[in-house]
């Protein structure tokens, strides 16, 4: 059995194939096997595969298209490997050694179940302009101390940064937005937080106007029900955490959300918390222009956490829906 399953979700885009399956051809590591799950309608990708008959690649399509994030979990699901590389179709390996740097962090930190690198964004309408994402030794320390950090910040980076031990856990289909960072929460938490930190850029993302988080950035009818989702899910007391709290008050100052009727009118009609509906309500009180005002907003924030977070309880069980 290999060691690693790189899981491969596609949908016509050819072009970005082939550069992803020429990064794998040059890999130094061998010990592999890639499972490609295709959404297309056409046989685009089964031709594009087809020269890389070098490769152990296992095709299957989907019937009916099965969307993001099932396109993925479907590759995990196929997968016989004990460890699972996703990698989008979109991105690739950065160098031929790249997929020894993930085999040798396994083998180098036995007790960790979950690996994340260094990666470089290339920003194909910037003339493939480069930015190198690092995640800085207090970063990393904030969140081995507590995962939630990660509301902060996405520190993790896609799929395509990640390396995990194969579990019974699967990204949420109910999710667009939140769909990778609300799997970490959930993965590295099943597993102890037991993560280990790659300092090297092992990955390139290709950042391009036809990726999922382009077409669900700012937009309320995806961020507004399913951040209020994500929240019932881990449970209110999770806005405890200062920067739960800072992530629903720049969510709600961002989409202009000024009272809760645009809570439902944008599609969540769930449980919503005291704390946030006071948090709505204040922000109505002040022009979005200063809100918008960075150290104004930070403060504000900070002030109404003060004065709701002690507060903040859990829905008696009848009332979650």
């Amino acid at each position: 059995m290999p060691l690693i399953s790189i899981c491969v979700p596609a949908y016509k885009r050819p072009h970005y194939l082939k550069r992803l399956l020429d990064s794998i051809t040059i890999q130094t590591f061998k010990n592999f096997e890639i499972i490609l799950t295709d959404d297309s309608d056409t046989d685009i990708v089964i031709e594009t595969i087809k020269p890389y008959n070098n490769l152990p690649i296992k095709y299957f399509r989907n019937t009916p298209a099965l969307g993001t994030p099932e396109n993925w979990n479907a590759a995990i699901s196929r997968a016989e490997s004990e460890w699972i590389k996703i990698m989008h179709d979109d991105d690739w390996f950065s160098g031929p050694d790249s997929l020894q740097e993930f085999a040798d962090a396994i083998q180098q930190h036995p007790g960790s179940s979950f690996f994340f690198s260094a990666y470089t964004n290339i920003f194909e309408d910037q003339n493939n302009r480069l930015e190198q994402i690092r995640l800085k030794p207090a970063d990393e320390k904030s969140l081995k101390d507590n995962l939630l950090y990660l509301f902060r910040m996405n520190y993790i980076g896609n799929p395509s940064c990640t390396l995990y031990r194969k579990n019974e856990l699967r990204y949420d289909k109910t999710f667009a937005w939140v769909v990778d960072f609300e799997f970490y929460i959930r993965y590295l938490t099943a597993t102890g937080n037991k993560f280990t930190y790659i300092d090297k850029s092992l990955v390139n993302v290709g950042m391009n106007a036809s990726q999922v988080t382009k077409s669900t950035f700012r937009v309320s009818k995806v961020e507004v029900p399913e951040n209020h989702t994500m929240l019932t899910n881990f449970g209110f007391k999770s806005l405890k955490n200062i920067y739960v709290y800072d992530y629903f008050w720049r969510m709600y100052r961002n989409l202009k959300i000024r009272d809760m009727a645009q809570i439902a009118e944008n599609g969540y009609n769930g449980p919503v918390p005291p704390a946030l509906e006071s948090m709505i309500a204040w922000q109505k009180k002040f022009p979005l222009s200063l809100l918008r005002f960075g150290p104004f907003s930070k403060s504000l924030m900070f002030l109404h956490y003060l004065t709701h977070s002690s507060a903040i309880t859990e829905l008696p069980r009848q009332e979650h829906r």
